[in-house]
């Protein structure tokens, strides 16, 4: 067992112990809504609270249980697209967020709590905030390091090698794909700096939501990248785990965060509740996210397709 692996399983075990207090939070408020003693959420009613915390805690359970296939003998023997994708959801939805857990206390943009947390508690307590805070951080950075292990372990030659030492280019569509994904990123960072083209409300344009747009934004422009260079095989010998664990986070961002938000966006926009609204104008946001979800999906066969690596023929072939 290499430094990677052991690494890996320290990593999955506490991935799997930080993110339970997050579930037992959660539990207590679907306990304390429907019991009565705690409040709901803004805009919510007592059927969409229940609802979306169970959501929220079956989640976190699958969180849970990822990071203990990811160590687990057990995990080996679970089907491998399963535990790929189940994976590649849950790494793009927390790793990409690490950035912002640092960034909004430096910059003071806690306002933008109640976006990212759409589902907290109408007056969370501060120790719920922090636990909550620390099982989002604690399963990103924990999944961030078992993950790769894992990978590793199980298909060592996705990332063996370098960009371009495979004799195949990704299908045309993987590049279709990347250019939409740019565009969405750049309207994206657009947004996050305080454009207003797209904007309906531009003065519910908070400074937390804001710097979380941005960092999805570069999420989808990292995607964009890495998808290209290793659909185009450049630039040429660059070790191919680079890019790959880039557009692994960067297209399950992608996917998993407007997979979150697309029926958000849409509930609003169709049933127009008193309390909430959102900034964008809520048809170009629901394209944006849908297309966000068509684009991650769409790129990630590029990303982890079986390599062709060079045979002694192909050398040959190419001394000639």
């Amino acid at each position: 067992m290499d430094r990677l692996d052991r690494v890996g399983r320290l990593a999955a075990y506490g991935a799997a112990l930080v993110m339970t207090p997050y579930a037992l939070i959660k539990i207590s408020w679907v306990v304390g809504s429907v019991a009565g003693l705690l409040p709901i959420g803004d805009g919510f009613d007592l059927t969409g609270w229940v609802v979306l915390n169970t959501v929220t805690i079956g989640m976190a359970a699958i969180g849970i249980a990822v990071a203990l296939a990811l160590v687990r003998p057990w995990g080996m023997r679970i089907p491998g697209p399963l535990v790929a994708f189940v994976a590649w959801v849950g790494t793009g939805f927390l790793v990409p967020l690490l950035p912002y857990a640092v960034l909004d206390p430096l910059l003071g943009s806690s306002d933008g709590a109640s976006q990212h947390h759409q589902d907290s508690g109408p007056a969370m307590p501060g120790w719920e905030a922090a636990l909550i805070q620390i099982s989002f951080v604690g399963m990103g950075l924990g999944l961030a390091l078992a993950l790769p292990a894992y990978l590793r372990r199980r298909w060592p030659e996705v990332f063996a090698g370098r960009v371009g030492d495979d004799g195949e280019r990704s299908p045309r569509p993987a590049l279709w794909a990347a250019g939409i994904a740019a565009v969405i990123g750049v309207v994206w960072v657009y947004w996050a700096l305080g454009g207003t083209a797209g904007v309906a409300h531009p003065a519910d344009q908070e400074a937390g939501g804001r710097l979380l747009t941005g960092v999805w934004g570069l999420w989808a422009l990292v995607a964009s990248a890495a998808t290209w260079m290793l659909s185009r095989r450049r630039p040429a010998r660059l070790p191919r785990w680079v890019p790959l664990s880039l557009g692994w986070l960067g297209t399950g961002s992608l996917f998993a965060w407007s997979g979150w938000r697309l029926p958000i966006t849409l509930y609003v926009a169709i049933a127009h509740p008193a309390d909430v609204s959102l900034p964008q104008n809520l048809a170009l946001a629901a394209v944006l996210q849908a297309a966000a979800v068509a684009a991650g999906a769409a790129m990630l066969p590029a990303l982890v397709r079986s390599r062709r690596l060079p045979t002694a023929r192909d050398t040959a072939k190419a001394s000639l």
